[in-house]
């Protein structure tokens, strides 16, 4: 390792990239499933291995949008799992019962997302008096869900999130060349990007089998995990019957228990790039730059407006004054501050030269 990448080392990192630890200490999963697949029972029974494994011993926090809840009370009175629940379908609810739920609950349940989407809709409607939404409504509706995904990736809290699951879609062109819509697979039915979200991804199904008792003819159902995402890679695809949290464990097993917690740092932000006033804005830049140039192109054919041998020697050797270089190419790279302080040194030679009885020209 040379010196200057050893000295940037033992200053804590290289600009904004810091040697890589474990920072996720708070599992973020995600449950999605159609009616009957399992999503309710099996996050509670995420929550109580979560609040089973916890040295300080909280309550289950439940946002509980589907009365879900109400048939899980004699499960938490068994597992002996303190559980509190807000009934609400209203996103206000669902940024506050966050909140909340941070340094009070050992896990939080969200049950479902997809609810406090379509509220969050239905209440952009209702106060801009709209019907249905328009193109530009969908910029506001996804800034305003924002403030959700930053607690849901940031706060120090367990979340366990179910989200009812819909079909996507996609165009195909067939054997006589017509186009048709077909199912391509399924997805979260939340805010578009919703689904990326959680680092634990999990899609309920239920799967029918056959009894195997040959009296009885029946057919059961089984409840079944697909892992479709561990970004830990330790149950990624794996398929489980009837799930339990042992099943899910490694992934909580990785996490840092008990130690810093960083999702994604929402404390800075771009918007000094479209600040007028801002240095790094570079469309603010360009267009002052183009100003400068163009005003001290101005002040030079002002002054000096023919195109005689003497006047356009004047116009270089005022150029080259100001800005040490007779190149108008180098003198358009120059910073802004420099153009600047350059514009005001021509400016005071030209009125030097212009008060002088020749007019700055030669006899």
């Amino acid at each position: 390792m040379d010196k200057e990448t050893n000295g940037a080392k033992k200053a804590g990192g290289f600009g904004p990239f810091q040697e890589a630890v474990n920072q996720q200490a708070y599992l973020k999963a995600g449950l999605l499933g159609f009616a009957g697949a399992g999503k309710t029972y099996t996050a509670a029974l995420i929550a109580k291995g979560i609040a089973g494994r916890l040295k300080i011993k909280k309550p289950v926090f439940f946002l509980d949008t589907e009365t879900g809840s109400d048939f899980l009370v004699p499960k938490f009175k068994e597992w002996d799992v303190p559980l509190y629940v807000s009934k609400s379908r209203a996103f206000t609810d669902l940024v506050d019962g966050v909140k909340a739920a941070e340094g009070n609950a050992a896990v939080l349940i969200i049950d479902s997302i997809s609810h406090f989407w379509t509220e969050l809709q239905r209440a952009y409607m209702k106060a801009h008096n709209r019907k249905r939404l328009l193109f530009q409504d969908w910029g506001p509706l996804k800034e305003t869900w924002g403030q959700f995904t930053d607690l849901y990736l940031n706060s120090r809290v367990h979340i366990v999130m179910c989200g009812r699951a819909g079909y996507e879609y996609d165009y195909f062109t067939d054997e006589a060349g017509a186009k048709v819509l077909e199912k391509t697979g399924t997805k979260m039915k939340a805010e578009t990007d919703m689904g990326y979200e959680p680092s634990l991804l999990i899609e309920m199904l239920r799967d029918r089998r056959e009894n195997q008792d040959k009296a009885v003819e029946a057919k059961l159902w089984d409840h079944v995990a697909i892992v479709l995402k561990d970004r830990t890679s330790r149950i990624e695809g794996q398929r489980f019957v009837d799930p339990t949290f042992e099943n899910f464990k490694p992934v909580f097993d990785y996490l840092n228990i008990g130690g810093e917690h960083v999702g994604v740092k929402t404390d800075k932000d771009s918007t000094k790039l479209f600040a007028k006033d801002s240095e790094e804005n570079f469309y603010e830049q360009r267009r002052q730059k183009e100003v400068l140039l163009e005003e001290i192109q101005g002040d030079l054919v002002s002054a000096f407006p023919g195109q005689s041998a003497e006047d356009k020697k004047i116009k270089t050797d005022l150029i080259f004054e100001a800005f040490g270089t007779r190149s108008w190419t180098a003198v358009a790279d120059l910073e802004i501050s420099k153009l600047r302080d350059g514009l005001d040194a021509v400016r005071k030679k030209i009125k030097k030269l212009l008060a002088e009885p020749t007019g700055g020209k030669n006899k």
